[in-house]
Protein backbone atom coordinates (compact mmCIF):
# COMPACT_ATOMS: atom_id res chain seq x y z
CA UNK A 1 0.00 0.00 0.00
CA UNK A 2 1.36 3.38 -0.57
CA UNK A 3 3.27 4.95 2.48
CA UNK A 4 1.55 7.55 4.69
CA UNK A 5 3.22 10.75 5.35
CA UNK A 6 6.32 9.83 7.40
CA UNK A 7 7.46 11.66 10.75
CA UNK A 8 10.27 11.69 12.78
CA UNK A 9 10.20 8.44 15.25
CA UNK A 10 12.44 8.74 18.54
CA UNK A 11 14.97 6.12 18.85
CA UNK A 12 13.91 4.80 22.11
CA UNK A 13 11.18 2.42 23.37
CA UNK A 14 7.63 4.22 22.69
CA UNK A 15 4.31 2.96 24.36
CA UNK A 16 1.83 2.03 21.89
CA UNK A 17 -1.20 3.58 23.38
CA UNK A 18 -2.17 7.17 25.04
CA UNK A 19 -1.17 8.08 28.23
CA UNK A 20 -2.58 9.68 30.94
CA UNK A 21 -1.98 12.57 33.16
CA UNK A 22 1.57 12.84 34.64
CA UNK A 23 1.92 11.92 38.56
CA UNK A 24 1.53 16.18 39.70
CA UNK A 25 -1.88 15.80 38.17
CA UNK A 26 -5.12 15.12 40.16
CA UNK A 27 -5.90 11.09 40.23
CA UNK A 28 -8.59 10.73 38.01
CA UNK A 29 -12.35 11.10 39.23
CA UNK A 30 -13.98 7.89 40.14
CA UNK A 31 -16.99 7.38 37.59
CA UNK A 32 -18.72 4.46 37.99
CA UNK A 33 -18.15 1.77 35.27
CA UNK A 34 -21.75 0.32 35.80
CA UNK A 35 -21.70 -1.62 32.04
CA UNK A 36 -19.12 -4.25 31.09
CA UNK A 37 -17.24 -2.95 28.70
CA UNK A 38 -17.02 -4.55 24.95
CA UNK A 39 -14.29 -6.65 25.17
CA UNK A 40 -15.85 -7.80 27.90
CA UNK A 41 -19.05 -8.66 26.70
CA UNK A 42 -17.27 -9.89 23.66
CA UNK A 43 -15.27 -12.31 26.00
CA UNK A 44 -17.32 -13.47 28.85
CA UNK A 45 -14.63 -13.80 32.02
CA UNK A 46 -17.36 -15.25 33.93
CA UNK A 47 -17.06 -18.28 31.02
CA UNK A 48 -12.89 -18.28 31.96
CA UNK A 49 -13.07 -18.06 35.78
CA UNK A 50 -14.29 -22.11 36.38
CA UNK A 51 -11.27 -23.00 34.00
CA UNK A 52 -8.70 -20.76 34.87
CA UNK A 53 -7.80 -17.84 36.40
CA UNK A 54 -4.29 -17.33 36.05
CA UNK A 55 -3.06 -18.04 39.56
CA UNK A 56 0.58 -19.03 39.94
CA UNK A 57 1.43 -17.25 36.83
CA UNK A 58 3.77 -13.71 36.66
CA UNK A 59 3.38 -11.45 33.65
CA UNK A 60 6.19 -9.15 33.53
CA UNK A 61 4.68 -5.87 32.34
CA UNK A 62 7.72 -3.65 30.94
CA UNK A 63 6.50 -0.14 30.57
CA UNK A 64 5.33 3.10 32.47
CA UNK A 65 5.06 1.42 36.21
CA UNK A 66 2.20 -0.16 37.53
CA UNK A 67 -0.02 1.61 40.32
CA UNK A 68 -0.68 -0.72 43.28
CA UNK A 69 -2.99 1.66 45.09
CA UNK A 70 -5.83 1.27 42.65
CA UNK A 71 -8.39 -0.92 44.59
CA UNK A 72 -8.80 -3.78 41.66
CA UNK A 73 -4.37 -4.22 41.74
CA UNK A 74 -4.01 -4.29 45.08
CA UNK A 75 -2.09 -7.59 46.39
CA UNK A 76 -1.52 -7.99 42.89
CA UNK A 77 1.44 -6.28 41.63
CA UNK A 78 4.69 -7.40 43.14
CA UNK A 79 7.88 -5.33 43.65
CA UNK A 80 9.29 -4.50 40.42
CA UNK A 81 12.25 -2.47 39.16
CA UNK A 82 12.65 0.90 38.11
CA UNK A 83 15.24 1.76 35.23
CA UNK A 84 14.10 5.04 34.52
CA UNK A 85 14.84 6.33 38.26
CA UNK A 86 16.68 3.79 39.65
CA UNK A 87 16.03 2.62 43.53
CA UNK A 88 12.60 2.35 42.36
CA UNK A 89 10.49 -1.10 42.49
CA UNK A 90 8.28 -0.22 39.28
CA UNK A 91 5.34 0.76 41.03
CA UNK A 92 5.40 4.54 40.72
CA UNK A 93 3.20 5.41 37.03
CA UNK A 94 3.53 9.09 36.05
CA UNK A 95 1.82 8.39 32.63
CA UNK A 96 -1.09 5.89 33.34
CA UNK A 97 0.16 3.60 30.69
CA UNK A 98 1.35 0.69 32.30
CA UNK A 99 -0.89 0.55 35.08
CA UNK A 100 -3.76 0.28 32.42
CA UNK A 101 -2.41 -2.53 30.46
CA UNK A 102 -1.51 -4.06 34.03
CA UNK A 103 -5.71 -3.80 34.84
CA UNK A 104 -7.06 -5.72 31.57
CA UNK A 105 -5.25 -8.76 32.65
CA UNK A 106 -5.17 -8.81 36.57
CA UNK A 107 -8.20 -6.24 37.67
CA UNK A 108 -9.97 -7.68 40.58
CA UNK A 109 -14.12 -7.89 40.99
CA UNK A 110 -15.09 -4.84 42.81
CA UNK A 111 -18.87 -3.80 43.98
CA UNK A 112 -20.62 -1.62 41.42
CA UNK A 113 -17.67 -1.98 38.73
CA UNK A 114 -18.56 -3.90 35.74
CA UNK A 115 -14.87 -3.60 34.48
CA UNK A 116 -12.14 -6.23 35.65
CA UNK A 117 -9.33 -8.25 34.15
CA UNK A 118 -9.11 -11.69 32.46
CA UNK A 119 -6.70 -13.45 34.77
CA UNK A 120 -7.53 -11.42 37.92
CA UNK A 121 -5.20 -13.95 40.42
CA UNK A 122 -2.08 -13.62 37.84
CA UNK A 123 0.54 -11.50 39.51
CA UNK A 124 2.06 -8.54 37.85
CA UNK A 125 5.64 -7.96 37.91
CA UNK A 126 6.80 -4.27 36.95
CA UNK A 127 9.57 -3.10 35.30
CA UNK A 128 9.34 0.79 34.42
CA UNK A 129 10.73 1.90 31.22
CA UNK A 130 8.90 4.88 30.86
CA UNK A 131 6.88 8.18 31.37
CA UNK A 132 5.98 8.85 28.20
CA UNK A 133 2.70 11.15 27.34
CA UNK A 134 0.57 12.03 24.27
CA UNK A 135 0.07 15.52 24.78
CA UNK A 136 -1.84 17.56 21.61
CA UNK A 137 -1.05 14.03 19.36
CA UNK A 138 3.02 15.21 20.64
CA UNK A 139 4.71 12.76 22.72
CA UNK A 140 6.48 13.93 25.53
CA UNK A 141 8.39 12.45 28.70
CA UNK A 142 11.29 10.22 29.21
CA UNK A 143 12.05 6.43 28.06
CA UNK A 144 15.15 4.39 28.60
CA UNK A 145 17.62 3.70 25.56
CA UNK A 146 17.60 0.49 23.69
CA UNK A 147 19.78 -0.97 25.69
CA UNK A 148 18.05 -0.31 29.12
CA UNK A 149 14.76 -1.83 27.40
CA UNK A 150 17.01 -4.96 26.47
CA UNK A 151 17.87 -4.88 30.14
CA UNK A 152 14.02 -4.43 31.54
CA UNK A 153 13.33 -7.58 29.21
CA UNK A 154 16.02 -9.77 30.86
CA UNK A 155 15.56 -8.68 34.61
CA UNK A 156 11.55 -9.23 34.05
CA UNK A 157 12.30 -13.11 32.41
CA UNK A 158 15.35 -13.78 35.58
CA UNK A 159 12.80 -12.74 38.19
CA UNK A 160 10.48 -14.87 37.40
CA UNK A 161 8.04 -13.67 34.53
CA UNK A 162 6.16 -16.24 32.60
CA UNK A 163 4.67 -14.08 30.09
CA UNK A 164 5.83 -10.99 29.14
CA UNK A 165 3.44 -7.76 28.01
CA UNK A 166 5.73 -5.46 26.03
CA UNK A 167 2.80 -2.71 24.70
CA UNK A 168 6.34 -0.89 23.98
CA UNK A 169 7.58 -0.22 20.48
CA UNK A 170 11.42 0.50 18.91
CA UNK A 171 11.35 1.10 15.15
CA UNK A 172 14.52 -0.23 15.09
CA UNK A 173 16.06 -3.67 14.92
CA UNK A 174 18.65 -3.65 18.27
CA UNK A 175 21.08 -6.44 18.28
CA UNK A 176 20.54 -5.89 22.65
CA UNK A 177 16.84 -6.16 22.18
CA UNK A 178 16.78 -8.93 19.90
CA UNK A 179 19.22 -10.66 22.16
CA UNK A 180 17.13 -10.66 25.00
CA UNK A 181 13.85 -11.67 23.21
CA UNK A 182 15.93 -14.71 22.49
CA UNK A 183 16.88 -14.94 26.22
CA UNK A 184 13.40 -15.24 27.50
CA UNK A 185 11.94 -17.73 24.64
CA UNK A 186 15.29 -19.58 25.63
CA UNK A 187 13.40 -19.24 29.05
CA UNK A 188 10.43 -20.47 28.14
CA UNK A 189 8.56 -17.04 28.82
CA UNK A 190 5.74 -16.17 26.56
CA UNK A 191 6.20 -12.94 24.68
CA UNK A 192 3.72 -10.53 23.93
CA UNK A 193 4.05 -7.40 22.25
CA UNK A 194 2.23 -4.17 20.20
CA UNK A 195 2.16 -4.21 16.18
CA UNK A 196 2.60 0.10 16.89
CA UNK A 197 0.27 2.51 15.77
CA UNK A 198 1.44 3.90 12.78
CA UNK A 199 -0.48 2.67 10.13
CA UNK A 200 -0.82 6.02 8.57
CA UNK A 201 2.76 6.62 8.88
CA UNK A 202 3.65 3.69 6.59
CA UNK A 203 3.83 1.03 8.84
CA UNK A 204 7.41 0.91 9.78
CA UNK A 205 8.63 -2.33 11.23
CA UNK A 206 7.83 -2.46 15.05
CA UNK A 207 10.10 -4.55 17.31
CA UNK A 208 9.87 -6.55 19.72
CA UNK A 209 6.77 -7.56 17.40
CA UNK A 210 8.84 -8.29 14.39
CA UNK A 211 11.04 -10.95 15.58
CA UNK A 212 10.09 -14.66 15.32
CA UNK A 213 9.24 -16.26 18.18
CA UNK A 214 6.66 -13.14 19.38
CA UNK A 215 3.19 -12.74 19.24
CA UNK A 216 2.31 -9.58 17.69
CA UNK A 217 -1.04 -7.86 18.56
CA UNK A 218 -2.71 -5.46 16.34
CA UNK A 219 -6.57 -3.28 17.32
CA UNK A 220 -9.46 -3.93 16.76
CA UNK A 221 -13.44 -1.84 17.80
CA UNK A 222 -16.10 -3.02 18.89
CA UNK A 223 -17.05 -3.95 15.39
CA UNK A 224 -14.77 -6.48 14.69
CA UNK A 225 -12.25 -4.58 12.29
CA UNK A 226 -8.97 -2.83 12.44
CA UNK A 227 -8.35 0.17 14.19
CA UNK A 228 -7.28 2.61 11.33
CA UNK A 229 -4.40 3.09 13.29
CA UNK A 230 -3.45 -0.69 14.04
CA UNK A 231 -0.28 -1.47 11.82
CA UNK A 232 -0.48 -4.12 9.15
CA UNK A 233 2.37 -6.31 8.29
CA UNK A 234 3.75 -10.01 8.65
CA UNK A 235 4.40 -9.12 12.50
CA UNK A 236 0.99 -8.67 13.43
CA UNK A 237 -0.02 -12.56 14.52
CA UNK A 238 -3.75 -11.81 15.88
CA UNK A 239 -5.58 -8.72 16.52
CA UNK A 240 -7.48 -8.01 20.14
CA UNK A 241 -9.63 -5.00 21.43
CA UNK A 242 -7.73 -1.88 21.11
CA UNK A 243 -10.19 1.10 20.85
CA UNK A 244 -12.35 2.10 23.41
CA UNK A 245 -10.85 0.33 26.12
CA UNK A 246 -11.40 0.92 29.83
CA UNK A 247 -8.44 0.40 32.21
CA UNK A 248 -7.88 1.48 35.43
CA UNK A 249 -6.30 4.87 35.89
CA UNK A 250 -3.53 5.86 38.98
CA UNK A 251 -4.81 5.79 42.54
CA UNK A 252 -8.18 4.98 41.39
CA UNK A 253 -11.08 5.79 38.81
CA UNK A 254 -10.40 4.42 35.27
CA UNK A 255 -9.66 5.97 31.65
CA UNK A 256 -11.06 4.50 28.26
CA UNK A 257 -7.96 4.51 25.99
CA UNK A 258 -6.97 2.86 22.67
CA UNK A 259 -3.43 1.67 21.32
CA UNK A 260 -2.18 -1.71 19.91
CA UNK A 261 -0.79 -1.59 23.57
CA UNK A 262 -4.28 -2.14 25.20
CA UNK A 263 -4.74 -5.27 22.79
CA UNK A 264 -1.44 -6.86 24.07
CA UNK A 265 -2.92 -7.28 27.57
CA UNK A 266 -6.07 -9.72 26.40
CA UNK A 267 -3.69 -11.91 24.67
CA UNK A 268 -1.15 -11.58 27.59
CA UNK A 269 -4.21 -12.89 30.12
CA UNK A 270 -4.78 -15.59 27.58
CA UNK A 271 -1.84 -16.90 28.06
CA UNK A 272 -2.01 -16.41 31.96
CA UNK A 273 -4.74 -18.29 31.73
CA UNK A 274 -3.00 -21.16 29.48
CA UNK A 275 -0.05 -21.34 31.43
CA UNK A 276 -2.41 -22.34 34.71
CA UNK A 277 -5.09 -24.39 32.82
CA UNK A 278 -2.00 -26.24 30.62
CA UNK A 279 0.85 -25.97 32.63
CA UNK A 280 2.47 -29.44 30.40
CA UNK A 281 2.25 -26.73 27.68
CA UNK A 282 5.28 -24.99 26.73
CA UNK A 283 5.62 -21.19 25.48
CA UNK A 284 5.63 -21.89 21.96
CA UNK A 285 2.97 -24.57 22.42
CA UNK A 286 0.93 -21.52 23.96
CA UNK A 287 1.42 -19.36 21.56
CA UNK A 288 0.43 -21.98 18.84
CA UNK A 289 -2.61 -22.69 20.70
CA UNK A 290 -3.86 -18.94 20.87
CA UNK A 291 -2.95 -18.69 17.22
CA UNK A 292 -4.91 -21.54 16.51
CA UNK A 293 -8.05 -21.11 18.81
CA UNK A 294 -8.18 -17.06 17.15
CA UNK A 295 -11.49 -16.48 15.86
CA UNK A 296 -11.97 -15.98 11.49
CA UNK A 297 -11.42 -12.26 10.77
CA UNK A 298 -13.01 -9.85 7.99
CA UNK A 299 -9.99 -9.58 6.26
CA UNK A 300 -5.99 -9.43 5.66
CA UNK A 301 -4.34 -7.58 7.80
CA UNK A 302 -5.73 -9.65 10.96
CA UNK A 303 -3.03 -12.33 11.47
CA UNK A 304 -4.04 -15.35 12.30
CA UNK A 305 -7.67 -13.98 13.47
CA UNK A 306 -9.30 -12.74 16.63
CA UNK A 307 -8.03 -13.64 20.01
CA UNK A 308 -10.69 -16.05 22.00
CA UNK A 309 -9.73 -16.66 24.95
CA UNK A 310 -12.43 -19.40 25.71
CA UNK A 311 -11.33 -21.29 22.46
CA UNK A 312 -7.77 -21.11 23.29
CA UNK A 313 -8.85 -22.77 27.08
CA UNK A 314 -11.18 -25.79 25.47
CA UNK A 315 -9.99 -26.29 22.27
CA UNK A 316 -7.13 -28.60 21.36
CA UNK A 317 -5.49 -26.85 18.89
CA UNK A 318 -1.96 -27.06 16.82
CA UNK A 319 0.86 -24.92 15.24
CA UNK A 320 -0.88 -25.25 11.86
CA UNK A 321 -1.91 -21.57 11.83
CA UNK A 322 0.81 -20.08 13.65
CA UNK A 323 2.42 -17.74 10.57
CA UNK A 324 5.59 -16.86 12.57
CA UNK A 325 7.27 -20.10 14.03
CA UNK A 326 9.20 -19.71 16.99
CA UNK A 327 12.84 -20.29 15.73
CA UNK A 328 14.52 -20.50 18.95
CA UNK A 329 12.33 -23.38 20.93
CA UNK A 330 12.21 -26.32 18.35
CA UNK A 331 10.62 -28.59 20.62
CA UNK A 332 7.44 -29.59 18.87
CA UNK A 333 6.18 -31.55 21.71
CA UNK A 334 2.30 -33.28 20.39
CA UNK A 335 -0.76 -32.25 22.52
CA UNK A 336 -1.41 -34.47 25.41
CA UNK A 337 -4.74 -34.35 24.94
CA UNK A 338 -4.70 -35.16 20.98
CA UNK A 339 -2.30 -38.29 21.83
CA UNK A 340 -5.02 -39.66 24.78
CA UNK A 341 -8.06 -39.07 21.62
CA UNK A 342 -5.28 -41.34 19.33
CA UNK A 343 -4.81 -43.92 21.82
CA UNK A 344 -8.55 -44.46 22.98
CA UNK A 345 -9.53 -44.12 19.10
CA UNK A 346 -6.62 -47.00 18.42
CA UNK A 347 -7.86 -48.90 21.54
CA UNK A 348 -11.80 -49.00 20.43
CA UNK A 349 -10.03 -49.95 17.09
CA UNK A 350 -8.08 -53.01 18.31
CA UNK A 351 -11.23 -54.32 20.88
CA UNK A 352 -13.26 -53.98 17.21
CA UNK A 353 -10.56 -56.41 15.52
CA UNK A 354 -10.82 -58.85 18.33
CA UNK A 355 -14.55 -59.19 18.23
CA UNK A 356 -14.94 -59.52 14.42
CA UNK A 357 -12.03 -62.30 14.85
CA UNK A 358 -13.72 -63.93 17.32
CA UNK A 359 -17.05 -63.85 15.47
CA UNK A 360 -15.32 -65.04 12.62
CA UNK A 361 -14.02 -67.82 14.26
CA UNK A 362 -17.07 -69.00 15.80
CA UNK A 363 -19.02 -69.37 12.52
CA UNK A 364 -16.06 -71.19 11.00
CA UNK A 365 -16.60 -73.40 13.80
CA UNK A 366 -19.94 -74.01 13.38
CA UNK A 367 -19.57 -74.68 9.79
CA UNK A 368 -17.04 -77.13 10.21
CA UNK A 369 -19.18 -79.17 12.62
CA UNK A 370 -22.32 -78.93 10.46
CA UNK A 371 -20.23 -80.91 8.21
CA UNK A 372 -18.28 -82.99 10.36
CA UNK A 373 -21.05 -83.98 12.66
CA UNK A 374 -23.78 -86.12 10.50
CA UNK A 375 -20.44 -87.76 8.50
CA UNK A 376 -19.30 -88.47 11.97
CA UNK A 377 -22.95 -90.31 13.09
CA UNK A 378 -23.34 -92.49 9.75
CA UNK A 379 -20.02 -93.93 10.33
CA UNK A 380 -20.94 -94.31 13.97
CA UNK A 381 -17.82 -92.42 15.12
CA UNK A 382 -15.24 -95.07 13.23
CA UNK A 383 -12.26 -93.91 11.26
CA UNK A 384 -12.97 -93.49 7.31
CA UNK A 385 -12.34 -96.67 5.24
CA UNK A 386 -8.82 -96.70 3.66
CA UNK A 387 -10.03 -97.67 0.73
Amino acid sequence: MPAGPRRTIPAGPRLAGRAAPACAAPLAPARPITTAPWPQQRYAPERLTPLATGAGVTVGVVDSGVDRRHPQLAGRVRAGTDLLDPGGDGTRDCAGHGTGVASVIVAARQDGVAFHGLAPQARILPVRVSEQQVVDGRESGRTVSARDFARAIRWAVDNGADVLNLSVVLYADDPAVRDAVAHALARDVVVVAAAGNLHESGDPRPYPAAYEGVLGVGAIGADGLRSSFSQVGPYVDLVAPGSDVVTAAPGQGHHRAEGTSYAVPFVAATAALLRQYRPDLDATEVAERILATADPAPGAGYGAGVLNPYRALTESGGGAARTRPAAALLDERADPALLAQQARRAASRDRALLVAAIGGGMVTAAVLLALVLPRGARRRWRPPDPA
